[in-house]
């Protein structure tokens, strides 16, 4: 038996170790994982000695006690640190330790890849509809990788009932409860030795457009561990059906028209075809004749809008009844930095994988293939070289025609000045800085001041782009070529330096002297635009399955995020009604709905004759009305932007507009006209004010604008209606051309 103070002592020790247990949860309570970098693993010590160093410099800051408990991990391979749990005092005063470099909290980053989505806010964690998964987009393309990542079909169920289409089975592909169908086309008959005849992809675009629409999740996807993070797609549960028309030497019109065909009937709900058509009216284009035919049967067709720009009226899908996607920038880009010998370091734009360390740098101009009758006049261009003076160098050149050209004479770098502002990164086939004129004009002045003239290149670098977006100068530019009237394109998303799935047999740039494989990779174009917004129109089609495609259209339009003239002075002709906005698009609060009827009046105010009308529809009923537009005035289309064309010659403007809008809102609504009007221009809306008392209730308004305008200008205002829940926005455009 203890003596009572023998028992007044353990219960004193017990009492401390209560305290002391208690202090040390609380202090375990407020700490929280902390980065400590420490720099280059070989500065300070070698990796076998990194843990105990680590030990050492925490116990001296939490204590002996602690310390182990503290340490998280250690880094200890390529560069030296640990990352520890401690109080913020504690990392304070680990921050003043010999040999710490920073330290900073452990916080949880957002994937950055496909950046593009969360760009436009639209994260992975939207609400999304349970009906996604029966959503199908059909791709036409140069096929697809189906082994790729982003198609992995664990967690889908069989597909929808609706599907109607098929498996173009081969010995090198199959299908699944992703990729649910999949057919090639090639209607010549005639392959070439690179073209594979299945719906397999050889050429990385379709995957990559594919996967942009409805890729899912996938980690750590990156180009050679560049823009590194998840890649997604805009509607992962959705289902994709592919169309391969593309090969080799190109698409086709009549594998096109087959594949429209063949989707159509199959039951896919939205068509993505990033591909260009080559027509000036309606009914002479492979795209616009599918995807009228696609409009009639309830399926919205989304285009890429071309890669012709900045010159105006170069869009190559312009069809009222589909929607043209413009290509802008992400926050996102790659800079490629050129150090030459004389330590002088300038920032190029490429997107490069790999480092060349101090390599002798010539100038193409020095280096013509004299044998060959070749002269500077060539080689500048890096046309024609001597492979006995460029084999094992960097090459500069005023510019490249042919890519291979360099690479079959034996250069392992270029440089090539003249990258104009506003201009994306691309790949090249070989290590390349893409320098601004003034740099290059250094570069040049460099070589030639030296012997033995000296660059290295470096592997690309990413960087914050704090200008996005703005639609950059390759995207085509509107006035729609065929009815100026009709905005396009119509709205604008993003298609600069997009990381997304790639057919690992394909050259990542494209050109077959590039070896380099990939099964992810980071390109630009209107190809890429395209699938965004075929992504965000599946969206809306998972909540509305019943909507039609303008309405879809309409929702996608009157939602988008307006952008700045300043940026881009074709203002609407190059952004359409702005960036894209799924988010809001699934919720618009009125739409602007056309069906088949209203674009055959539409056509026949424009020239179209009844009898070519009935041909195309198989109706016999329909029928232009006589006369009706014999002053060669087109009937307004319910379009969700307003473009007013006024012909040079007229001294004033006075144009009246009128639209159609549908409530698919609040049921019980008043929205009231929000007015921006242009210098010189009197906008007015009669009524100003719309009450809807029910769901899919209809009002009608007219927008008058009158005044003057300068010639060849485009001039910008909007009309917002606005209940106080819902803002639903059309430009208003007034264009006098020369």
């Amino acid at each position: 038996m203890l003596s009572s103070m023998a028992l007044r002592w353990s219960l004193f020790v017990s009492l401390i170790y209560v305290i002391f247990i208690q202090h040390t949860a609380a202090q375990n309570d407020s700490r929280k994982a902390y980065i400590v970098y420490m720099g280059d693993s070989d500065q300070q010590s070698k990796p076998s000695t990194s843990s105990p160093l680590h030990m050492s410099m925490l116990q001296k800051v939490v204590g002996s006690n602690l310390a182990s408990g503290s340490l998280v991990r250690s880094y200890k391979r390529s560069f030296n640190g640990f990352v520890a749990r401690l109080t913020d005092k504690e990392a304070q005063n680990m921050a003043g330790t010999d040999g710490v470099v920073s330290v900073f909290p452990n916080e949880k980053q957002k994937p950055h890849t496909t950046r593009s989505w969360d760009f436009i806010g639209f994260p992975q964690q939207v609400k999304r509809s349970p009906l996604e998964s029966d959503v199908i987009i059909g791709v036409l393309d140069s096929g697809i990788w189906p082994e790729s990542h982003s198609f992995d079909d664990k967690g889908f169920g069989p597909p929808p009932a609706k599907w109607k289409g098929s498996c173009q089975v081969s010995a090198n592909f199959t299908c699944n409860n992703k990729i649910i169908g999949a057919k090639y086309y090639r209607s010549d008959g005639s392959f070439e030795d690179e073209d594979l005849k299945s719906p397999r992809d050889s050429d990385g675009h379709g995957t990559h457009t594919a996967s942009t629409a409805a890729g899912t999740l996938v980690s750590d996807a990156s180009l050679f561990g560049l823009g590194a993070g998840t890649a997604r797609g805009g509607v992962p549960s959705a289902r994709l059906a592919v169309y391969k028309v593309c090969w080799f030497d190109g698409c086709e019109d009549a594998d096109i028209l087959a594949a429209f065909d063949d989707a159509i009937a199959d039951g896919v709900d939205i068509i993505s075809i990033s591909l260009s058509s080559g027509s000036d009216g309606y009914f002479r284009n492979s795209i616009a004749i599918g995807a009228f035919h696609a409009m009639r049967k309830g399926v919205l067709t989304s285009t890429s809008a071309g890669n012709r720009g900045p010159r105006p009226a170069t869009l190559s899908n312009f069809s009222p009844w589909s929607l043209s996607v413009a290509a802008s920038t992400i926050d996102r880009e790659f800079f490629t930095e050129l150090q030459l010998g004389n330590n002088k370091t300038y920032e190029g734009f490429s997107i490069n994988t790999l480092d060349l360390k101090d390599l002798p740098i010539i100038y193409g101009g020095d280096a013509p293939n004299n044998s060959a009758g070749s002269d500077g006049s060539f080689s500048r261009y890096c046309y024609s070289l001597d492979k006995n003076l460029v084999k094992g160098k960097i090459v500069f050149c005023d510019a490249i025609f042919f890519e291979s050209e360099p690479i079959s004479a034996g250069a392992v770098g270029l440089v090539i000045p003249g990258r104009d502002h506003g201009e994306v990164s691309s790949i090249f086939p070989l290590p390349t800085s893409f320098l601004s004129t003034e740099n290059g004009n250094n570069v040049y002045l460099y070589i030639n001041s030296t012997r033995s003239p000296i660059a290295s290149i470096s592997k690309s670098n990413e960087a914050t782009n704090r200008l996005a977006p703005f639609v950059v100068s390759f995207s085509s530019r509107g006035p729609n070529p065929v009815t100026p009237n009709i905005l396009k394109p119509d709205l604008t998303a993003p298609g600069a330096n997009i990381l997304a799935a790639w057919s690992p047999v394909a050259s990542i740039s494209g050109s077959d002297a590039d070896k380099r494989v990939s099964s992810y990779n980071i390109i630009s174009g209107t190809s890429m635009s395209c699938p965004h917004a075929s992504a965000a129109a599946a969206y809306v089609k998972s909540f509305h399955p019943t909507w039609s495609p303008a309405a879809i259209k309409s929702s996608l339009m009157t939602t988008a995020i307006p952008l700045s003239a300043k940026r881009n002075p074709e203002a609407e002709f190059a952004y359409g009604s702005g960036q894209i906005n799924p988010l809001n698009a699934a919720s618009p609060g009125l739409i602007y709905d056309a069906g088949e009827a209203d674009y055959v009046n539409f056509l026949c105010g424009i020239g179209y004759t009844t009898k070519v009308l009935q041909i195309v529809t198989g109706n016999n009923n329909s029928s232009c009305p006589e006369g009706a537009y014999s002053d060669g005035t087109a009937p307004d289309l319910n379009y969700p932007a307003l473009v007013i064309y006024a012909s040079p010659s007229q001294i004033s403007i006075n144009h009246v507009v009128n639209r159609t809008v549908t409530n698919v809102g609040s049921p019980t609504s008043t929205y009231k006209a929000n007015l921006i009007a242009p210098p010189g221009l009197q906008i007015t809306v009669t009524p100003s004010v719309l009450s809807f008392t029910s769901l899919g209730e209809k009002q009608s308004y007219a927008v008058t604008v009158q005044g003057t305008t300068d010639k060849s200008i485009v001039v910008s205002g909007s009309v917002v209606w606005d209940d106080g829940t819902y803002q639903v926005r059309s430009p208003i455009v007034v264009y006098v051309p020369t």
